[in-house]
């Protein structure tokens, strides 16, 4: 078995300094926000906020002046993040393009894709969707049958992506899509794509989730025709461009803090003085704290251009879990009836019940994760 070592890392005065900026900030920008509005957190898509943010430099942090960024740390950058996911920011607008596909850019994008799209990230007006998922791939990521086909200059696609957040409000999807068959297996032959989203031929169908919300989509391409510019990185890279994206989407606080806000009602309406729930309480809290640790050391290893991958893996396997029962805790301590919406913990945890079951699925799910986990370990 492989040992592992995980950074440890300590916040300093600039990240602390920083960290009372943005709580001022919030506690003025969200005041009328109920909580549960905020339990809807990285999910609630808020174009006006986003803006708001980009205006204070929050979006694309780490990124070069050049393109919009404003060159601050990673631990800078993380510390906007976990504020924002705690006081359960709209922040669903931006997020993605923020978190994996503007640094995918900045790393294997050519340079007009740099200088026109990462400084609209930046400021908060451009939003984008991941196209990874289909039909009847599950969490098989390689087994897609997406294709691109060149046309003469162009590249012409078609297929289905499923399960892209946001993709009707969003203005870009980057999908994968084979692009031939490749020497080793699945996993050649990929390739990914810059797609605008209202080029002709494509079709976007809002899915209704147990929530009763829409922000999942299904993304049919019909002979879709995009310029051969539109091709990120290399033709036939693609496997190894979306592995090194996952890490981004699977390591950071979102991963253990979806259900924040109905922990942060169950501290506030718990009794004094009485073991059975500060035992309790007091063993999610340990847990979240030694959670945002291990986020916090995939910050400092990104920082180093280090490989992240597998301990982001453990990250949001263990960060799911955890997001997974904090409503069974609640159910248990106390002993909530949601046919009665009578408070604003039953109203925050009737939404986190629903929304819950997607928490292991979405970024990879549970059996992939533990694969790739094994692996990483020298345990298969």
């Amino acid at each position: 078995m492989q040992g592992l070592t995980i950074p440890i890392c300590r916040l300093n005065d600039e990240c602390e300094a920083l960290r009372r900026e943005i709580r001022e900030f919030l506690a003025e920008a969200l005041k009328d926000l109920s909580r549960q509005e905020r339990a809807r957190s990285w999910l609630f898509f808020d174009a006006a906020f986003s803006k708001k943010l980009g205006a204070h430099g929050w979006i694309g942090m780490v990124w070069p002046k050049a393109y919009g960024g404003r060159e601050r740390t990673a631990l800078e950058r993380y510390v906007v993040l976990e504020e924002l996911l705690a006081a359960g920011a709209p922040v669903g607008a931006h997020w993605i393009a923020d978190r994996q596909h503007g640094p995918l850019l900045l790393r294997y994008g050519t340079e007009k894709m740099k200088t026109t799209i990462l400084p609209k990230i930046a400021a908060g007006e451009v939003y984008f969707c991941i196209g990874m998922s289909e039909p009847d791939s599950g969490s098989d990521l390689a087994s897609i049958r997406s294709r691109a086909e060149r046309v003469g200059d162009d590249w012409v696609i078609n297929g289905t992506k499923l399960w892209s957040t946001n993709a009707h409000l969003a203005h870009y999807m980057i999908a994968l899509v084979r692009t031939g068959k490749g020497k080793d297996g699945k996993h050649a032959g990929l390739s990914q794509f810059l797609i605008d989203l209202k080029t002709p031929g494509i079709t976007i169908r809002p899915i209704r989730d147990l929530s009763g919300e829409t922000h999942f989509n299904e993304v049919v391409f019909e002979d879709v025709h995009i310029s051969s510019g539109n091709l990120i990185g290399n033709e036939g890279d693609g496997w190894n461009q979306v592995t090194a994206e996952l890490a981004l989407e699977r390591s950071g606080p979102e991963r253990y803090l979806s259900s924040i806000q109905l922990l942060l009602e169950m501290l506030d309406a718990a009794p004094k003085n009485d073991s059975r729930f500060s035992t309790t309480l007091g063993k999610l809290v340990a847990e979240m704290a030694t959670l945002r640790q291990m986020s916090l050391g995939v910050a400092v290893m990104l920082s180093r251009n280090e490989n992240p991958a597998l301990v982001a893996a453990i990250v949001k396997d263990l960060g799911t879990t955890l997001e997974q029962r904090i409503p069974e805790v609640a159910h248990d301590l106390f002993n909530i009836d949601l046919g009665y919406r009578d408070s604003s913990m039953a109203n925050v945890m009737a939404y986190i019940v629903q929304a819950a079951p997607a928490f292991s699925i979405r970024g990879g799910t549970r059996e992939i994760l533990r694969s790739i986990i094994a692996r990483g370990l020298g345990l298969r």
